[in-house]
């Protein structure tokens, strides 16, 4: 865990904790404070983990979220707050991939209607999994919701979750027989923003896309960048037009364009994209960024982080004009999260 003041220039690194796990999605819940933490053990298997200190210690949850057949789970994918006005509500994705809820704080799952939509035939398991990865409320409508699953697509609910339906109209699946199925796309990141109703950001396996009516519809992006291919995204929570992406080479040389370490940002919705490089390595530099690895701070101007799976971390307090390597011999970082200090 690293820390620092609200400068966000000097950074202070506890020792390992969770030591062993590999951390697959780490959050804060907005309600409470408390950390949730989704890891995976050779040995001990998939769990969930929670933080009530802020990220000091952590205890293991009694359960984790499975399916009832033989597939079970081979690991939790993301850990999500439900609304407000639900305090004991938690949202889990796992691999094989389903939505599973809890209603007494993890305590307990049931799966959700999600898991038997007659579309779910069309999923199928990507390069990493067949994993439900991103768990996205609507922040301006406690009912709305939506999901991504990778290769399966985004669903949207506008009842808590009781039922779904595909959004997926306008995004590419070129991997498919027809090109824009109502479902089965591989959605890589998905995440709604704050600031403006209905917007909406996906890192597809096909592309950069936005959204402006809640996922009715897509609108590709990628123009202006060098791949259509990626894993990370960030925003900046004060502008629903700025977007940060990291392309990397294609879907079989899983890297960074060039060996080149970009950030792209937009400032115009994805009209336009402009490199941020300023600090980062533009030579030799081959290296993988995976899903969560990627996050922004509520800050002003943005704070940004990016870990890479080979370790070096790198931060930015500009919005990306500049970046510094904060760390740089960690193990292969899977997630990253940023919350005010405490």
């Amino acid at each position: 865990m690293a820390r620092s003041d609200a400068n966000r220039e000097h950074w202070i690194f506890s020792q390992p904790l969770l030591a062993g796990r590999e951390v697959y999605h780490i959050s804060a819940d907005p309600r409470d404070g408390t950390f949730y933490a989704a890891t995976r053990h050779a040995v001990w298997g998939a769990h969930i983990h929670r933080s009530t200190d802020a990220g000091r210690t952590w205890d293991v949850l009694p359960s984790s979220p499975h399916h009832a057949d033989g597939r079970g789970v081979e690991a939790v994918w993301c850990v999500s707050a439900g609304p407000a006005d639900r305090p004991d509500r938690l949202f889990a994705g796992i691999e094989p991939a389903g939505l599973f809820v809890s209603d007494d704080a993890g305590r307990s799952w049931r799966a959700s209607t999600l898991n038997d939509h007659p579309t779910t035939s069309t999923w199928q398991p990507a390069g990493g999994a067949l994993a439900l990865h991103s768990i996205t409320l609507d922040p301006f409508d406690p009912a709305g919701m939506w999901c991504a699953v990778s290769a399966g697509g985004v669903y949207r609910s506008l009842d808590s979750g009781e039922t779904w339906e595909p959004a997926n109209a306008g995004v590419r699946a070129e991997f498919l027989p027809q090109s824009r199925p109502i479902a089965g796309q591989c959605v890589h990141r998905l995440i709604a923003h704050p600031a403006l109703p209905g917007r909406l950001y996906q890192q597809n396996h096909c592309g950069v896309y936005r959204s402006d009516d809640h996922g009715s519809s897509w609108i590709e992006i990628t123009d202006g960048l060098p791949s259509d291919f990626g894993y990370g995204l960030a925003t900046d929570v004060a502008d629903a037009d700025v977007l940060f992406v990291v392309p990397e080479e294609s879907s079989h040389m899983r890297t960074t364009v060039e060996g080149r370490l970009r950030v792209y940002r937009t400032t115009d919705a994805g009209i336009s994209w402009t490199p941020l490089t300023e600090g980062l390595p533009q030579e030799n530099a081959y290296v993988s960024l995976l899903r969560e690895a990627m996050v922004n701070d509520s800050g002003s101007p943005a704070g940004l982080y990016i870990g890479t799976s080979g370790g070096p971390l790198f931060a930015s307090r500009d919005a990306g004009e500049s970046w510094s390597l904060i760390a740089a011999y960690l193990p292969r970082i899977l997630a990253l999260t940023a919350a005010p200090a405490d």
